[in-house]
């Protein structure tokens, strides 16, 4: 069942199974985000397509490749030019490689480990997991998703589900919806 159409420029969240999501569910713990529903988060684009970090770099997918799954889709309120913005430089990411060093990174942080060159690898964009690269599409495109004063980055997907899925602290999603697949009963 589907309660409405993506948008382009939305962000998509959802689950990852086996080995690899249950090491991002640890990473996402490490950074004390419990272990959040959701390990995985991609850009909706504009051909009903999507783009998501991978292991072997970012990759555009058809959007069809989640409907079996449960997707939330969210957004904070965005105008057609923004959401045109997010797209054109999610496009850009193409290739960009996939690093789970950033979970580590993340997490040094989060102790606050005294790492030299940790904020700067944080917010360097030549290797990004899922959510820094949704984060990133949007912050390139004007569009600040975090106002607590965190570092460019610093990003898990539960941190998006906890902006944008449950309205959190720092802002409410005027634009979600629940994908559910078709062999799946609401959450």
């Amino acid at each position: 069942m589907i309660d409405h159409q993506p948008q382009p420029g939305d962000i998509g969240l959802t689950t990852i199974t086996g080995a690899v999501g249950r090491a991002i569910r640890v990473g996402q713990w490490l950074n004390r985000d419990g272990f959040a529903n959701y390990e995985h988060a991609f850009v909706v684009l504009d051909d009903e397509t999507l783009i998501e970090a991978e292991p072997g770099g970012a990759v555009i997918r058809p959007l069809t490749e989640y409907q079996d799954r449960h997707v939330l889709y969210a957004s904070p309120e965005l105008t057609p030019e923004q959401r045109d913005r997010i797209v054109r430089r999610a496009r850009r990411m193409v290739g960009v490689p996939y690093s789970f060093l950033d979970y580590a990174a993340l997490a040094a942080h989060r102790f606050r480990l005294p790492v030299p060159g940790l904020r700067r690898y944080v917010a360097a964009t030549g290797h990004m997991i899922c959510s820094q690269l949704a984060d990133a599409a949007y912050r390139e495109a004007g569009v600040i998703l975090f106002g607590d004063g965190r570092w460019p980055g610093y990003v898990t997907p539960a941190d998006l589900y906890d902006l944008l899925g449950r309205g959190g602290r720092q802002g409410s999603a005027q634009h979600l919806s629940d994908q559910v697949g078709p062999d799946q009963d609401r959450q």
